[in-house]
């Protein structure tokens, strides 16, 4: 065999050991990739959202609610910043009382990223324990939904088990206004916060 010949065996060779090893990385990365967003959407057991996905994630529509006071939202209130929202009675019970305080300091322990987040409590009737929440939650944003628009906004929401109105639960809302998260009443406590700073490591928008 000549030495051209030889150089091209050796070069060959190295080109399929070259494939092989790239094969070795890649392949197991697209089968990955086509499991987790493939039509399956399989989704290991240990998955890292610590909170139940929406998928896909739902657009809310840009309405304008009432506030306590009488004064408009305004369209745009649920976008430009990741929002926790709460969906509950204005009477504010125990359970409400302990989401409030769980969104009020997840926001509170993202340190240097809290302003990127706001805290929204819709409320569907009996508003509102006006004293207990100037007190407990000055920062929060409070919307009414006894309107017609109220009613729009919450025919998004996916209904859980016997709740057609999705209340007690705790949501993750992008700041382009997009429904992705919720937290049921017995999520880790850690759960939100985990997830929040997750999103906002990995986020280049709000």
């Amino acid at each position: 065999m000549s030495s051209t010949q030889d150089r091209e065996a050796v070069r060959r060779r190295g080109r399929q050991q070259l494939l092989a090893l790239a094969a070795l990385f890649l392949v197991p990365l697209a089968i990955a990739f086509g499991l987790y967003y493939g039509p399956s959407h399989w989704r290991p057991g240990g998955g890292t959202n610590q909170g139940d996905i929406i998928s896909p994630a739902r657009p809310l529509p840009a309405v304008s609610l009432a506030r306590p006071d009488g004064s408009p939202t305004g369209e745009q209130f649920l976008r430009g910043k990741w929002t926790m929202l709460y969906i509950g009675d204005g009477a504010c019970d125990e359970r409400c009382r302990k989401a409030l305080y769980l969104t009020r300091q997840s926001r509170v322990a993202l340190n240097k990223d809290m302003d990127r987040v706001q805290r929204v409590f819709l409320v569907t009737g009996h508003c509102c324990d006006s004293t207990y929440l100037a007190a407990e939650h000055p920062d929060l944003q409070i919307a009414l939904l006894n309107a017609a628009a109220g009613a729009r906004l919450l025919g998004v929401f996916p209904a859980y088990g016997r709740q057609p109105e999705a209340t007690g639960r705790i949501y993750i809302v992008d700041p382009l206004g997009n429904l992705m998260m919720s937290y049921p009443q017995g999520a880790p406590d850690q759960a939100l916060l985990t997830d929040f700073r997750r999103l906002l490591r990995l986020s280049h928008i709000g």
